[in-house]
């Protein structure tokens, strides 16, 4: 199996062999109507190769770039492949993207057509393709209300699925023939410290080398088997998503259920019986809560076993264990832990967390409640995974484990994590100047400050960059957020935080003269202290806020807001002498009062 992923020239290739040897196995699962229903290997390879051809039919040629903005879906998948397989290249969206984040990445990625899953989705994307004006072809997924177009033409999906099946699989393998390893596959937008995201140009290799390396985990640790599932969460425009829950399961030929969304989750775990789950620490933590109150609400024996089971996990990781505490985890294993697996499905062989630093109080639960637990650690620069515990390694709640097959690690001078190797993006979309930044002499700066410990598991203990990463793994970059609030003639200086937090929260400093202007117009006395107590006064600078948050996606909105004490200034070092503002200082000044905006 490793030798196939290996020697493949492009995803698509691969895919379509796994797809041959599946034949009508079912391969992609969905809920409609109540029931959970498939798509075979054989049947979602004809739609890939037809919609690919039609595709094409449109125009489209070699290295154009097609948009995707869609839930987590069957069609996600297909059209994924479809616009690969058409010599294109793929630029997922978010669906949480506004109207102004769309127009840039339709800008500058100058994607030619854009498919787009339902009306809902269509609105924001509208006016966007109305002002880029780039793109020449949608494609909806659904049936869309057809607006006034302009220079754009709509098409519906079924209609691009029409066609001889047996010519358009000829046609996508002689024209995936010439695809190679080193070609891009995706342009995958982050956001930079600047503000304005920057297109990760993945290639095939990076993707390929990614899911290689995670399969080698599964297969040597856990002994995976040709009926795995996963149950794709996730958005799949998250480069953690796109490979670990969708490539990596093609990689082994693995069946995708697509869950329903976070309010059905629990209910869809327990229904598709998932083995492999890919997710981000918010969703353990959400879950490990609902675990605790239920047993807590049983109470009795189920709580006893419970707390006994984690005064023996906490042991374990601490590398404590006291006498008896085998016999204690025996009766755990027999009474709870069948119990808690089965909310998991009964299935369950590994639950692996990436996307944003897990709470170790997190995962020694889980590894109490008997599921296993892997963290990984990466980026989308770098496929994305870099590294991921593993049992044979030694699990470490304190490290993200060793390097991944294929990945090349080094530790510089100042502690910044670097890496090398296929996985590394080939550099950004139009930014030469931040691909050199990035990329020098073939090795990829993560920005992450780290060491490796005594069993080579690299341990982060900072970063060196300035983004954000909330507890869903979702990158914000506050540089951006605060440009936009310091825009506002009621604020004068603003620092953005939220990180592993579950929203975004401000300090901010109003603007004197707004303020002062403002205190003549209240006949208010010019008093800042008592002026932060006033509630009309906190209202006009949370409409300044909540006029930024209009044009902000909805996990870069500043949810709560603090008055800082005094403006940041050089004196007080909060301030550079370029006019920086300080974070470290500022965060260690207010730390108490950014904590208290999250229990507010």
């Amino acid at each position: 199996m490793l030798s196939d992923i290996d020697s493949a020239n492009n995803l698509v290739e691969l895919f379509l062999k796994r797809a041959d040897e599946k034949g009508d196995l079912p391969f992609l699962g969905a809920k409609k109507d109540g029931s959970w229903q498939t798509i075979s290997w054989r049947e979602t390879a004809e739609r890939v190769c037809l919609l690919a051809e039609n595709l094409r039919g449109l125009g489209l040629k070699e290295g154009d770039r097609v948009c995707l903005v869609s839930e987590n879906r069957p069609e996600w998948c297909i059209a994924d492949l479809a616009v690969m397989a058409a010599g294109c290249i793929t630029v997922p969206a978010y669906i949480t993207n506004t109207e102004r984040d769309h127009v840039h990445i339709l800008d500058n990625s100058g994607a030619k057509a854009v498919i787009v899953s339902t009306e809902k989705l269509l609105r924001p994307l509208h006016g966007a393709l109305q002002a880029s004006g780039i793109a020449e072809h949608v494609i909806g997924i659904d049936d869309l209300h057809r607006q006034q177009s302009g220079s754009f033409t709509f098409h519906m999906w079924d209609k691009m699925l029409e066609g001889d099946a047996a010519a358009a699989r000829k046609a996508v393998t002689e024209r995936m023939a010439k695809v190679g390893r080193g070609d891009t596959a995706c342009i995958i937008y982050t956001s930079g410290t600047g503000g304005a995201p920057r297109g990760v140009l993945q290639h095939h290799g990076a993707i390929l080398c990614n899911a290689a390396g995670a399969a080698a985990i599964l297969i040597e640790d856990f002994g995976i088997v040709q009926d795995e599932r996963f149950l794709s969460f996730l958005p799949l425009s998250h480069a953690y998503e796109h490979t670990g829950g969708q490539f990596l399961p093609i990689s082994v030929g693995a069946q995708i259920y697509y869950s329903e969304g976070l309010e059905k989750l629990a209910s869809n775990i327990e229904e598709t019986r998932p083995t492999i789950m890919v997710v981000v620490p918010r969703l353990f933590e959400v879950l490990r809560t609902r675990i605790m109150k239920q047993v807590h609400k049983q109470g009795g024996l189920a709580e006893k076993l419970m707390n006994t089971a984690l005064e023996v996990g906490e042991r374990r990781a601490a590398g404590q264990p006291k006498f008896g505490d085998k016999l204690k985890d025996l009766a755990v294993a027999r009474l709870l832990r069948p119990k808690i697996r089965q909310r998991f499905g009964g299935r369950i062989k590994a639950m692996v967390s990436g996307g944003a630093p897990l709470n170790p109080e997190v995962g020694i639960f889980f590894e109490a409640m008997g599921l296993t637990m892997l963290q990984g650690y990466g980026q989308t620069e770098a496929g994305p995974v870099i590294s991921c515990n593993r049992p044979a390694a030694g699990i470490a709640m304190h490290s993200v484990g060793p390097a991944m097959r294929g990945v090349e690690l080094k530790i510089a001078d100042d502690g910044e994590v670097l890496v090398r190797g296929e996985l590394v993006m080939h550099g950004y979309w139009q930014n030469e100047s931040e691909t050199q930044r990035t990329i020098q002499d073939g090795w990829l700066h993560t920005g992450d400050i780290g060491h490796l410990d005594d069993r080579d598991r690299i341990v982060i203990t900072d970063r060196k960059k300035d983004m954000i990463v909330n507890d869903k793994g979702d990158n914000i970059a506050p540089q951006k957020v605060e440009g936009m609030l310091t825009l506002q003639p009621e604020i004068g200086q603003a620092m953005v935080a939220g990180d592993r937090k579950p929203y975004i929260v401000g300090l901010i400093v109003p603007d004197a003269e707004w303020t002062l202007e403002w205190c003549r117009a209240q006949g208010k006395q010019f008093d800042c202290k008592q002026l932060q107590q006033l509630p009309e006064y906190r209202n006009a600078v949370r409409a300044a806020i909540d006029r930024v948050n209009k044009d902000l996606s909805v996990v870069e909105k500043v949810r709560q807001f603090a008055f800082a004490d005094e403006p940041f200034t050089i004196e007080n070092e909060e301030m550079t002498p370029s006019m920086k503002i300080r974070r470290h200082k500022i965060r260690d000044r207010y730390g108490d009062h950014l904590a208290k905006l999250y229990r507010s």
